[in-house]
């Protein structure tokens, strides 16, 4: 049978038919010791999981990649070009991450697909008995990233988010700064997700070119003819420009700077509710996620706002010189991606994938401050010692599931027609919208239902 019979036949399906077992049981062998070989396998072969997996085995020891699995041809025997002259061996590739499930010698995955696979693929790894690092943005709804929660408690799995600022020195530096009271009170708290862009058009219906799995492509999304401007066969494609897929700019960009905001402020639950307003007011591009986003989530004692889109193309990104020396910092005034944490006895500016940080007082006088460099590096290490010491991971699934939740919270407000959405912290649904409710629980297609 072929790949394509199979799964419509279904027996792709309900994930828990295939890997079954007893909540908290330790059901699979784990990597043991420091000096155990730790095997690996990514799943999307883009330039940022390719990097990064190819990078985590040059800077850990005895770390290797068996297997490179993505339903682009291209990207696919591309990757296994890079691995062999960056590692010097030549690894496995398959077409189809059940291989990669149902291998026994793999240890973990490194899960780097568009986000509407992100928990489908984690889950299933951690039923087969795999640990999982899993790019951002955690999921395309709330109701999954719990579920992933749900799994990685199951199975008893290490489950690394690709926030890589969970990692940052100047994370923790700032978040014991503000915890010993000496920024004051937190009033509220501004971040920025401001980058260049333009218009977008969707492109005809075509074929589906020969390079490309595009059944596989979509997985549990549903199903659609194909559009070059989703998929492209050497860069990174449009589908961030729609709902199914991704959630835009928040999810691409803000998820980063979002959850390095909940770090430094001790890591608060869900917030109480949330305001957005989206639209394609720069260009007026035919895009489903809006070219500019305005939100504002309500904590209590503090709102935290993200603002952004692709409408601002003076703002820049901290360039490497600064990311990668730590006695730098940006330029907060046009710094693309900043964060501002406004104490009563100062204004703490934060810069995330290094940037360090700078709190101004009274008179602009920089009262404190800590550089740091980009972060990857300790990310990439800490999964690999959390592996074999079965510790919690800096970039833990829960906290994951909680930054996620803000962006899906921040873009369903967006699609149920800007509004004002009131959120259950106990129960993760909205209480006054049912839309909402709906948008939050994504559709899966038949063969690719989520079940824990």
């Amino acid at each position: 049978m072929n790949r394509r019979n199979f799964i419509k036949s279904g027996m792709a399906g309900a994930v828990g038919l295939t890997f079954s077992g007893v909540a908290g049981a330790p059901l699979f062998a784990s990597a043991q010791g420091a000096n155990e070989k730790i095997v690996l396998a990514l799943i999307g072969c883009g330039n940022r999981g390719l990097t990064c997996i190819i990078n985590c085995c040059k800077i850990n020891e005895n770390v290797t990649i068996k297997t490179v699995c993505d339903v682009n041809r291209t990207k696919l025997n591309n990757a296994v070009g890079s691995v062999e002259k960056e590692l010097g061996y030549k690894p496995g590739k398959t077409e189809d991450m059940r291989t990669i499930f149902d291998d026994k010698d793999v240890d973990a995955v490194w899960i780097a697909t568009p986000e509407h696979w992100h928990c489908l693929a984690a889950i299933r790894a951690c039923q087969a008995g795999k640990d999982v690092y899993v790019e951002k943005n955690l999921s395309v709804g709330i109701w999954e990233s719990r579920k992933l929660v749900e799994a990685a408690a199951k199975y008893n799995r290490i489950v690394q988010y690709g926030s890589q600022n969970r990692s940052a020195s100047q994370g923790f530096s700032a978040r014991e700064y503000i915890k010993s009271g000496k920024l004051g009170r937190i009033a509220t708290v501004k971040t920025y997700f401001m980058l260049g862009g333009g218009a977008f058009t969707e492109k005809p219906e075509a074929s589906v070119p020969a390079w490309l799995d595009w059944e596989g492509w979509l997985g549990p999304a549903p199903y659609r003819p194909f559009s070059p401007s989703i998929v492209d066969e050497h860069g990174r494609g449009g589908w961030q420009n729609y709902w199914a897929y991704s959630g835009g700019k928040l999810d691409d960009e803000a998820s980063h700077t979002l959850d390095f905001t909940r770090l430094v402020l001790g890591d608060p639950g869900h917030p109480r509710s949330v305001y957005a307003w989206g639209a394609n007011n720069a260009y007026d591009g035919k895009s489903e996620v809006p070219e500019t986003q305005n939100v504002i989530w309500d904590f209590g004692d503090y709102t935290i706002s993200a603002d952004g889109g692709t409408a601002f193309k003076y703002m820049e990104k901290a360039p490497g010189s600064i990311r990668n020396d730590a006695t730098k910092f940006p330029n907060w005034r046009n710094y693309s991606a900043r964060v501002e944490i406004y104490g009563t006895e100062g204004l703490m500016y934060l810069g995330r994938h290094g940037g360090g940080w700078q709190v101004i007082g009274p008179g602009d006088k920089i009262v404190a401050e800590d550089g740091a460099i980009f972060p990857d590096n300790a990310h990439q290490k800490n999964f690999i010692e959390c592996i074999r010491s079965r510790k919690r991971p800096n970039g833990f699934i829960e906290e994951a599931h909680r930054s996620a939740t803000m962006v899906n919270m921040g873009n369903i407000a967006v699609r149920v027609g800007n509004k004002q959405l009131l959120f259950d912290a106990a129960t993760e649904k909205f209480t006054n919208d049912e839309q909402a409710n709906v948008l939050a629980k994504s559709t899966y297609r038949k063969g690719y239902e989520i079940s824990v």
